[in-house]
């Protein structure tokens, strides 16, 4: 988009809420920021600049609309796109770990130099690694303001500045108001602040995570309850439950859906309990991930509802999301479970090593009473009580393997390894075929182009279509879907009557 600023310059015109996000608008009469559907009059285009981040709008001496909020925008799903260094070091950084290891450990985490990554990332988004982690603390802390009635000392330090001093003058610099301007401000609007402890100790915030239409939750939340798991996660169709470990502390998530998706602002209601509130940032960028609320819908329907294939499933589900996950590990196992087992049978047996292995809550949300095992507390009940583990015994040493390799840290499994490199490092471990190192990319990595032309949910649904089941002929035919296969087999799946048959691997290998 910033290639072409004419083009910019015209969906700031026509208020398109698609490219919110994808871009910022800069107004030099007036010294604020927008997003490109700021309901106020677009400036003349000599008084307008386009910046690809709020941190370079903010570092060009930009203060954030209060009329529009661009700071609240969905994030760029270009992130999710690209697989490169830049796309990995934002995904990072929004997950929060500049603010738990500082610029250097994001730099030793991607294999680079500081000073290089610096330089990578300021010459594509005007910013660097530090000035853009200061814009996602300075949202942290403006929705800590607004949604809860904490101590501005105890906000400074949850949003992940490092004093009270630095917290305020960020703030004034910002959103040209103080911490207590911007409080009062939300009360005179009629925000409505939660209880910043609730009766068992817990912290809780309320959001509204803003979502690109068009938007189907409800398939959305009909997968997740059918691979729910007895302790961690509860759900009634409507409301989704469970519990999230986090860096320092764990977290209990409930997500629930707007009542109209179809127009106006979509949003997912977020009810969040934090043992430590300085994993908030943390917890809202999982929840988005495992929702796929940052996809570009707009580009993936127009990309796919002409082909003769997939144009009708498109057509009629233009919203269908390939949805992530708050846990790789959890994910990794729950692919390597699964293998060759329906979805209700790896829910079985994944439930069964929940309440073995998992620790238990200190204080217990309804169903929703464990974490997911860690790798060392799976490895442990491996050895003590093998017999837990109702799978194939190739199957067993792989899920051993995967586990011992994450807990020695020669195997990551979050959204800033490198896509190739971690199918490569899963697919030479005996007993992990593709078909799990592509699940596992598309759910964990979020990669959009992830294709398993071998999965039993895929080949039942191309047949339905008419088309072939080979697996090399449907992999030539899944060139045109690209860069958005992941998609495509979302809405494969999504013609099958039977959840519970998909998505399901035919072999380990």
């Amino acid at each position: 988009m910033l290639d072409d600023p004419e083009r910019c310059y015209q969906a700031a015109l026509s208020k398109d809420a698609r490219f919110d996000g994808w871009f910022f608008v800069g107004v030099l009469t007036t010294g604020i920021y927008c997003r490109p559907s700021c309901p106020s009059r677009t400036p003349n285009r000599e008084n307008v600049r386009f910046y690809p981040s709020s941190a370079s709008a903010q570092k060009a001496g930009l203060r954030a609309c209060r009329r529009c909020r661009p700071d609240a925008t969905p994030g760029s799903p270009e992130w999710n796109v690209r697989g490169d260094v830049v796309a990995r070091a934002m995904r990072l950084i929004r997950d929060g770990i500049v603010d738990r290891d500082g610029v250097k450990g994001l730099a030793q985490r991607l294999g680079f130099s500081e000073r290089h990554l610096h330089r990578l990332m300021t010459a594509e988004l005007g910013a660097g690694p530090l000035a853009l982690a200061q814009a996602q603390r300075s949202q942290t802390a403006r929705t800590l303001l607004e949604t809860s009635t904490l101590s501005i000392t105890d906000i400074a330090f949850a949003s992940g500045f490092s004093s009270v001093r630095q917290f305020n003058d960020t703030i004034r610099y910002v959103f040209d108001d103080t911490p207590s301007g911007l409080r009062s401000r939300a009360k005179r609007i009629g925000a409505q602040p939660t209880t910043e402890k609730s009766s068992n100790g817990m912290h809780s915030v309320y959001l509204r995570l803003p979502v690109r239409r068009p938007f189907q939750l409800g398939s959305a939340l009909e997968f997740l309850s059918a691979r729910s798991l007895t302790g961690v996660e509860s759900t009634d169709g409507k409301i989704y439950c469970r519990s999230i470990r986090l860096a320092h502390g764990y977290g209990i998530i409930r997500l629930t859906p707007s009542t109209d998706f179809s127009s106006g602002k979509a949003v997912v209601h977020l009810d969040l309990q934090l043992s430590d509130l300085r994993d908030l940032q943390m917890a809202v960028d999982r929840c988005r991930q495992l929702l796929d609320l940052d996809a570009d819908a707009a580009a993936i329907f127009e990309a796919l509802h002409k082909d003769p294939v997939l144009g009708a499933l498109v057509t009629k589900n233009p919203g269908l999301r390939v949805l992530g996950t708050v846990d790789g590990f959890e994910l990794a196992t729950r692919a390597i479970v699964g293998q060759q087992v329906s979805v209700l049978g790896a829910r079985t047996i994944i439930s069964r090593l929940v309440l073995q292995a998992g620790e238990k809550l200190t204080q217990a949300d309804g169903k929703v009473t464990h974490l997911f095992p860690t790798p060392s507390a799976l490895l442990e009940l491996a050895s003590s009580h093998p017999e837990i583990f109702s799978m194939p015994g190739r199957r067993r040493r792989a899920l051993a393997a995967v586990a011992q390799a994450v807990e020695a840290g020669t195997i990551m499994l979050d959204i800033g390894v490198d896509r190739m490199e971690l199918r490569q490092s899963l697919e030479v471990i005996p007993g992990i075929g593709r078909w799990t190192s592509e699940y596992v990319a598309m759910r964990v990595l979020r990669d959009p182009d992830a294709f398993m032309p071998t999965d039993l949910g895929i080949t039942q649904a191309v047949s339905r279509l008419g088309i072939t089941t080979d697996s090399k002929q449907l992999a030539i035919i899944s060139d045109r879907w690209r860069p958005w296969r992941s998609y495509a087999m979302a809405h494969l799946w999504s013609i099958l009557a039977d959840t519970a048959a998909t998505p399901r691997a035919p072999s380990a290998t």
